[in-house]
């Protein structure tokens, strides 16, 4: 499996946090393809925090699932900070879950581009009770389990930093 002990231990205090504060996880997610998900369910007892998990590779698929819009993707592309926040919250919207994580980028190693080249990803954390945010990561030149490894790292940062945070901060 391509977890390592830091995303073990990592997903091990996302569960904690999440069952001090009593809150429900959901993940949407692209390049990473249910790697995120995979990582908190690979912990013992993770169905006291994860609510669902929405792998929605294609265009189509984020449309259908979570609700993003065909004017973003046209106007930014999938890989991008309106699409990430677009599929975190609907990830909220059609789950139970009280905070949810998004990724969508390159995972390579081709379908990159001098403006999006590979290793682009871009992560949305929501929080139900409020809170939004971004972040774009570059990871460079590495190879696509490597840029996927490092994106579910972040991804389960900033789950673990919104679960963490006192409601209306994500």
């Amino acid at each position: 499996m391509l977890h390592s002990e830091r995303i073990s231990a990592q997903a091990r205090d996302l569960l904690a946090a999440c069952r001090a504060a009593g809150l429900w996880v959901a993940c949407a997610e692209s390049c990473t393809g249910g790697l995120v998900a995979a990582a908190i369910t690979e912990i013992p007892g993770s169905s006291d925090i994860f609510e669902r998990g929405f792998v929605t590779y294609s265009n189509l698929a984020k449309v259908e699932m979570l609700g993003v819009s065909e004017n973003s993707l046209d106007a930014y592309g999938a890989v991008s900070r309106s699409v990430a926040l677009e599929m975190a919250q609907g990830a909220l919207a059609r789950s139970r879950a009280d905070v949810s994580v998004a990724v969508t980028g390159v995972a390579g190693p081709g379908g990159g581009s001098d403006e999006k080249p590979v290793g682009l990803v871009h992560f949305g954390c929501v929080r139900r009770a409020g809170g939004v945010r971004h972040v774009e990561r570059r990871f460079g030149p590495l190879s696509r389990a490597e840029i996927r490894a490092a994106a579910v790292e972040q991804a389960l940062a900033l789950l673990l930093e919104s679960a963490s945070a006192p409601a209306g901060e994500a």
